[in-house]
Order: C-alpha cells, then sequence, then structure tokens
C-alpha cells in the first residue's frame, strides 16, 4: 500500500480537537489566483483571436469545450481553498475525562444484500472488537437479501460473542449485582413484618399510657429521623413499599441488561411485492424505525468494510464540547464524521484506480473547510437525531405532494431514497438543515475494492447516474437552507460528471487534423503559444501543490481514469436526463473473470485512430507531402498524450491477476 501522510494523531494541543490549514495552502493560493488570472487571459485570446471560421463545426464545439474545462477549474480551486487538517484527542483521553457511564450508545449498522457470508463475518467480528464498553454497543447484520446463509451465520457468531471473556466478563458482572439487589430484596421483606408492628404499637401508645415512657419516645425519634431522610414519606410502611417497587425495578432492569448483552443482531425487512424497496437507503432506514435498533449515534459499514478497533474512540469525540459555565460535555451540532476510505486487496500498479487519496485528501479536506464533507455511505458515523429529523422532514414534504406514499415510511424516513447515490443526497440534507459535518483524515477501516474491469464500471456508472439524479432532484443550486459555499462544493462535483462531451471534443481534434488538415484555432505560431503554454505550466503547477503529498503515479492514474472513463460519463448523463430507469447495483466483491475489451471499444477505437493519424503524419512526412509540420507535431504530441490517458482503461480491460504458484 502507498504511503500517503493522512493525518496527525499527535495529543500535544489544548483542548480535545482542533482543526489547521493543511500545509502550502497559501502556495497553492497564489498558484490559484495567478491560474485563474492565465486562464482568462487564454480564454479572451481564444474568443477573440483564434478561432477558424472556416471550421465552426469543430472549433465552437472545442472552444465551448475549453471553457467548460476552464469553469471546472476554477471551481475546483475554490473548493480547495480552505483543506482543514483535523487533529483529536481519543475518547479515552479527553481532557476533562468523560466518564464511561455517560458515553453514547452505538448501533454498527452491516449493510449486505448477495455478498457471500464469510465476508460479513470478518467485518461483524471486526466490529465486535470494537474498543468499546459491549453494553453501549450494538451490531446489526443489515441482510437485504434475507439469506439463509447469512442469519445461520448471524446466530453462530452471536453465540461465540455472549462466550467471549469480554461478554462473560460483564454477565458476571450483572449477575453479582443482580444477586445483591435480590438479597437486598429479600432483607426488606423480612423487616416489613416488623416493621409495620412497630408502627401500629407506636400508634397505641400516643393513645394509651405506656409503662416505658423512654423507649416510647426513643421508638418515635428514630421513626422522625428516617422519615426525615430523603426521599421523605408520610409513614416507614410507606417508605418500604416505595424501596421495595425502586428494588423490583432495579432487578428488572438488570435482567433486562443481562439479556442484552446479545449485541450482534440480524435484521432482513420484509419486500412487499409492487412497492419501492429503495435498496441501500430502504435497508438502513428499515433498521433505523423498526424499533430493533436505538443507539445514539450509527456507524454504517459496507459488508466488506473491516474497522479497526479504536474507530468509534477517534470519532466520537467530535460531538462533544465542553461547557465550562456548566462544568459538563454537552453535545453539537455535528450531524455525521466522515472518514476516508481505502482497500486492502489493491494489486500492485492501481490498474482501476481504485486509490482515492485525492478525493479523501484534499478534496474532503476542502469541503470540510466549508462545513461541506461529503457523507460516502460506509466508514462513517451519524447521529440519529440528526438523521432522523431530517429524515422526517423530507418525508413529509414528500407525503404533502403525493399521500400514495405513506406505505413508504419506514423506507424513506432518515437516509435519502432520492438517488442511488444515497449517501452524498443525505448529507446536502443535513447541511440545508442547519447541521455541520466532520472529514476525520485518519483510516480506521479498509474493504475490498471490485479486481476487475466489468464491477469497476459498474460502480463507477452507479457513481455517476447518482450524483446527476440528485443535480436533477435536489439542485444545490436552488436548495434552501445550503450557504453558497456548500451549493459550491455540491455543484461542483456534479458538474464534474458532465466532462465527457468535453473530453470526446479535446480527443477527437488530433484526429480530426491528422486525415483532414483542418484546424480548430486559425494560428498555432507564437501567439499561440505566448498564450497557451503559461497557462498550460501554471495550470500543472497549482495542480502539483494542490496533490502534493499523494504519491504522482496516484494523481496520474486519477488522471488517466478522469478522461478514459468518457463514455461511461455521457452514458450516465444520457440515462438520467433520457429518464431511463436507475437500479441500485451491488458492487460484487469477487472477481468476475474474464477479457473486457468489449466494455472499452470507443476508448480502442479512438485509440487505433489516433495511432493510425500519426503514422499516416510520419508516411506523408517520409515522402515529402506533409504541409504544416509543426503543427503535425504539435498534434503529435497532443495525440500521444490522450494515448497515454486511454491507455490505463485498456490495460485494465485485459488485466488479471498473477497466477498463484
Amino acid at each position: 500500500m502507498a504511503s500517503v501522510s493522512i493525518n496527525d494523531n499527535s495529543s500535544n494541543f489544548s483542548g480535545n480537537s482542533r482543526s489547521l490549514l493543511k500545509k502550502r495552502t497559501l502556495l497553492f493560493r497564489y498558484l490559484a489566483e495567478i491560474n485563474v488570472i492565465f486562464g482568462i487571459w487564454y480564454l479572451q485570446w481564444r474568443i477573440n483571436n483564434s478561432i477558424n471560421f472556416d471550421a465552426l463545426w469543430i472549433s465552437i464545439p472545442l472552444l465551448i469545450a475549453e471553457i467548460y474545462s476552464y469553469f471546472g477549474g476554477v471551481m475546483f480551486v475554490i473548493g480547495l481553498w480552505r483543506p482543514l487538517v483535523r487533529q483529536v484527542k481519543s475518547l479515552d483521553q479527553m481532557i476533562p475525562p468523560l466518564a464511561r457511564s455517560d458515553w453514547p450508545t452505538v448501533d454498527v449498522f452491516v449493510t449486505c444484500y448477495n455478498e457471500p457470508p464469510e465476508i460479513v463475518e470478518e467485518t461483524a467480528k471486526a466490529a465486535l472488537k470494537l474498543d468499546y464498553p459491549p453494553t453501549k454497543l450494538r451490531v446489526y447484520v443489515l441482510d437485504d437479501g434475507n439469506s439463509a446463509n447469512m442469519r445461520a451465520m448471524t446466530e453462530r457468531l452471536c453465540i461465540e460473542d455472549l462466550q467471549s471473556p469480554q461478554l462473560q466478563q460483564e454477565a458476571n458482572r450483572i449477575d453479582a449485582e443482580h444477586s445483591y439487589l435480590l438479597e437486598r430484596l429479600k432483607q426488606l421483606e423480612s423487616l416489613t413484618p416488623n416493621t409495620q408492628a412497630a408502627e401500629q404499637w407506636l400508634q397505641t401508645s400516643s393513645s394509651e399510657p405506656v409503662a416505658n415512657e423512654l423507649t416510647t419516645k426513643f421508638v418515635q425519634s428514630l421513626q422522625k429521623f428516617i422519615l426525615w431522610l430523603p426521599p421523605t414519606d408520610q409513614s416507614i410502611s410507606h417508605r418500604l413499599t416505595t424501596e421495595h417497587k425502586a428494588l423490583e425495578e432495579a432487578i428488572r432492569k438488570k435482567e433486562l441488561e443481562l439479556v442484552e448483552l446479545s449485541r450482534f443482531r440480524y435484521i432482513a425487512r420484509p419486500k412487499t411485492p409492487g412497492v419501492a424497496h429503495h435498496a441501500k437507503a430502504g435497508n438502513i432506514n428499515y433498521a433505523i424505525f423498526s424499533g430493533e435498533t436505538a443507539g445514539n449515534f450509527i456507524v454504517t459499514l459496507d459488508a466488506d468494510h473491516i474497522p479497526k478497533p479504536n474507530f468509534l474512540k477517534r470519532v466520537v469525540p467530535y460531538f462533544y464540547i465542553y461547557n465550562l459555565s456548566t462544568g459538563k460535555y454537552e453535545q453539537n451540532q455535528i450531524a455525521f464524521v466522515q472518514t476516508r476510505q481505502d482497500f486492502y486487496n489493491i494489486p500492485p500498479g492501481d490498474p482501476f484506480g481504485h486509490r482515492a487519496n485525492l478525493f479523501y485528501g484534499p478534496l474532503q479536506q476542502g469541503k470540510d473547510g466549508m462545513n461541506a464533507a461529503f457523507y460516502t455511505g460506509t466508514n462513517a458515523i451519524l447521529r440519529r437525531e440528526a438523521l432522523v429529523s431530517v429524515g422526517l422532514q423530507n418525508f413529509a414534504d414528500e407525503f404533502a405532494k403525493d399521500e400514495k406514499r405513506l406505505d413508504e415510511f419506514d423506507l424513506v424516513g432518515g437516509v435519502s431514497s432520492n438517488s442511488i447515490t444515497e449517501d452524498m443526497n443525505t448529507a446536502m440534507r443535513l447541511h440545508s438543515a442547519g447541521w455541520k459535518s466532520i472529514y476525520h483524515n485518519e483510516l480506521l477501516a479498509e474493504g475490498l475494492a471490485p479486481d476487475d474491469l466489468s464491477s469497476t464500471l459498474k460502480q463507477r456508472l452507479r457513481w455517476a447516474q447518482g450524483t446527476i439524479q440528485v443535480l436533477v432532484r435536489e439542485n444545490p443550486l436552488t436548495k434552501s437552507g445550503l450557504t453558497f459555499w456548500q451549493r459550491l462544493q455540491y455543484f461542483k462535483t456534479m458538474y464534474s460528471y458532465f466532462s465527457g462531451f468535453a473530453t470526446v471534443v479535446f480527443i477527437s481534434c488530433p484526429i480530426i487534423y491528422f486525415f483532414t488538415d483542418i484546424v480548430p484555432v486559425k494560428t498555432y505560431g507564437s501567439d499561440f503559444a505566448i498564450h497557451f503554454f503559461p497557462a498550460f505550466i501554471i495550470n500543472r503547477l497549482t495542480f502539483l501543490a494542490a496533490t502534493w503529498g499523494i504519491p504522482a503515479r496516484e494523481v496520474w492514474r486519477s488522471e488517466q481514469y478522469a478522461i478514459a472513463l468518457f463514455p461511461l460519463l455521457i452514458q450516465a448523463v444520457w440515462s438520467v436526463f433520457t429518464g431511463q430507469k436507475l437500479n441500485f447495483q451491488v458492487t460484487p466483491k469477487q472477481r468476475q473473470s474474464g477479457i473486457y475489451l468489449r466494455l472499452v471499444w470507443p476508448q480502442l477505437v479512438v485509440f487505433i485512430l489516433t495511432i493510425l493519424g500519426i503514422l499516416w503524419s510520419l508516411y506523408r512526412f517520409a515522402i515529402g507531402h506533409l504541409n504544416n509540420p509543426w503543427v503535425h507535431l504539435l498534434n503529435s504530441a497532443w495525440a500521444i498524450y490522450n494515448l497515454l490517458l486511454l491507455s490505463a482503461i485498456i490495460r485494465a480491460s485485459v488485466w488479471q491477476p498473477p497466477k498463484e504458484v
């Protein structure tokens, strides 16, 4: 795994948490400002001096593509203007300390559909090993596939957990406390007859002469003293009755606590035919509203994401703030804390571009600086109160539009069901309701990445379609409650998924020129060089400053896939805007064997045409029929750059895991 600096866990600072600007932010800002200015300078030259009016059919698309890219770049640098590095003290190191009895209850939701039980079992075992009081932790397998094998695995693991030394110790403690309460109750019951007789004797002595007046006064004084002690009562008998009820209630709670030690549970929601099920969102919402879960906080984990033992201790402190005036910890307005995501099965070279240190680094840190961190569906902890309150409000709004949706109440409230990327839409709703978010840049859970191109493309298509769905259904530019910066952060993500159209123009221009000598730019001479190269160079320097600390190979792989996925991005836009039915497809967790050249045929066509165009130029140069060789050389450099970008996905389509010896 590549070594990437992610988070300084040092606790040598005052308070329990703090945020700092990421290193080299000022350098990035200077470069970003110059980049924006040079970009405007280049575009005004392009618009006023370089359009080829003899080939407007290609000149105008190229200019539009460049303008689109420029505005995307502007939003990119603005989004990185205030990247935050968070530091936090672990839950058991907070100053002043938060008593373990005051630690919140936590439900861990392991969502699954058709994954192999052994994969879910590994995640569940890790969740049960979280370093957290066992009586305050519940782990739930939310099995949307209602699998008999999954249920059997859950029952077996539940029994194993109950037999673990940790729970046995808790059971012994509860049993000892239960026995003590029973003994106290027995003693109390033995006192009751004598106490009642004594009170009756005192009543008699008050109306008749008694031989031993001193004894009577002593017993009366003792009675008054007992009744004077809090809580006050009318009589000792009434005090005993009250104490008896309190002990019975305490015993009942201890018995319930013993039953509740079963902390690993299984939930499979019923699915009524003809009623929308809302995939993962519906699965989580059913668990929230079914009455089977009640934790103050909810951790969501995909079926294959294995949490580290310190997960909860590293994220729960963000939800508390110490009030100096009251001397107590109080909860704040943080709705969720998202941690970074990584994978433990990425092969050498990362052929499918799964490493996401750019997103789970500068991009999320930049969003965090504007209170717009994204919830990404896994490796996150959410406040139940925030999720339920916002979910119910959105359901009420939808119910007002369509009363038939009442049957979907337990599937719609909570996590957003309005898009197949329920996570981002949920975060946007929470932000619009005034809740805050945190991005904690520490690796606290690792999962399985798709290790074939088919599964990878299914996952990327779902992300693209879902994001564009949110734009169409809940446009952040018009959604009430969001700040300007939050609107920008959400919109720029959605904007980026339209880049497939610009990519088609960029990769087509050199090919068109090789075979037709038609140029979209009127001049490629010194005037072009003076305007293009400074803007290009400062753009690359700005990007280098933004991605500082991320391995260059990974950054390059991200660029390759950003361009090479152009057919998928176009498909996503087309499918959403034409109203096609979009289904939530679970990403396969096991390798789908095969060669996938058929999935990248558009990239192959472009790749082959580009090579043929370069060869054709070389042939014409060799026979002395090549006009404007410098223009051909410039387009050849452009074409080779395009080939390098496209080569990643073509290699991925034929990639096979190393054969085991």
